[in-house]
């Protein structure tokens, strides 16, 4: 089986979940970085310059024995479940996990209008209005999940693609890479700040972090 893994060259949740997931398993792939450009061009001719399918003009791609996966969901899933790090056995655990992977989702489109936004000063006030607003809601709620598990982790008591996506998503928004999204984000959720602590020092995490992250890039999730 060959696998490639299509992205950019950008450590953002929607990639890292499935890479790191794979990594962790011992799974073979191909890491392609691409630049965006070429991704323009593939949005318009629905391929790669390769001839990689992209099925809804979307990135990530997951491209298996030349089949092309799309959507974050579906190949966070995929990579989980061939690398360990997805119950194959366990549909109400799985379901569990798919929440957490959808809330992700959830608080990137939450951010999605000022990613768009061209006004600074407008864009400055969406984000400030969704720091005291959604975006802490939305927190709340894996905070609650997390108090409710019986473990350290989001769900059973080993590390899953949830605890992943959620860890690198955490980073992001903490890393003051995005304007106007204080530092101290977590600071109210202590759950969520320790099962983010624990992937960072995952022993597999650390190498891939050290193997393919820009030197002094921002990790964020701070305690």
């Amino acid at each position: 089986m060959k696998i490639r893994f299509i992205y950019f060259n950008s450590p953002f949740w929607r990639a890292e979940v499935g890479r790191i997931a794979l990594y962790i398993g011992g799974v073979k792939f191909e890491d392609v970085r691409i630049e965006r450009d070429e991704f323009i061009k593939a949005r318009e001719t629905g391929s790669l310059k390769d001839g990689t399918k992209l099925p809804f003009r979307q990135m990530p791609i997951l491209d298996v024995d030349g089949k092309s996966i799309s959507q974050t969901g579906a190949i966070a899933r995929y990579c989980g479940k061939i690398g360990g790090l997805y119950p194959l056995d366990a549909p109400v655990n799985a379901a569990l996990i798919d929440q957490v992977i959808d809330m992700a989702s959830d608080i990137t489109t939450l951010l999605t209008p000022s990613m768009r936004e061209i006004d600074m000063d407008r864009k400055k006030e969406m984000r400030e209005e969704i720091v005291k607003t959604s975006l802490p809601r939305l927190l709340g709620f894996l905070e609650e999940l997390l108090s409710e598990s019986p473990g350290l982790w989001f769900v059973g008591d080993t590390i899953t693609i949830a605890d992943l996506a959620i860890w690198r998503q955490m980073g992001h928004l903490t890393s003051e890479i995005i304007d106007h999204i204080p530092s101290n984000l977590l600071k109210p959720f202590p759950r969520l700040r320790e099962v983010c602590h624990q992937v960072e020092i995952h022993p597999k995490v650390v190498e891939w972090v050290q193997q393919t992250y820009p030197d002094n890039y921002p990790i964020g999730n701070p305690r």
